[in-house]
């Protein structure tokens, strides 16, 4: 068994997506990403670390790791208007507007907000 190496590794996984949620809240971003992505390695089918990771890479940005993340999330969670209307911002970001276009699009119809 592998001990720990740092305090970011430490503890049960539980207490470092805790830890994480702080940092994040903290506005500490990319402390937060270093926390999160071992444990949406260790638990790929919980989406909270990875859309919480998503969102550090995001506020961090680290817009390809953001982006990486979620597509890796909307092949999983197809559903998650969140993760669509992020990928969206996320490729408006990296100056990719038509390709943001029909996430934005798709995350404005799920969450029932349609143009006149």
């Amino acid at each position: 068994m592998n001990a720990p190496t740092t305090y970011f590794e430490h503890g049960t996984a539980a207490e470092r997506w805790e830890r994480a949620r702080l940092f994040f809240d903290a506005k500490e971003y990319a402390t937060a990403a270093r926390i999160l992505h071992p444990l949406a390695e260790e638990a790929p089918e919980q989406l909270a670390p990875r859309l919480l990771l998503a969102r550090a890479y995001y506020h961090s940005a680290q817009l390809s790791r953001a982006e990486h993340e979620l597509r890796a999330i909307l092949e999983r969670w197809p559903v998650e208007d969140y993760a669509q209307l992020m990928l969206g911002r996320t490729l408006e970001r990296r100056g990719r507007a038509a390709e943001a276009a029909p996430y934005l699009r798709l995350a404005a119809a799920m969450a029932g907000e349609f143009p006149e």
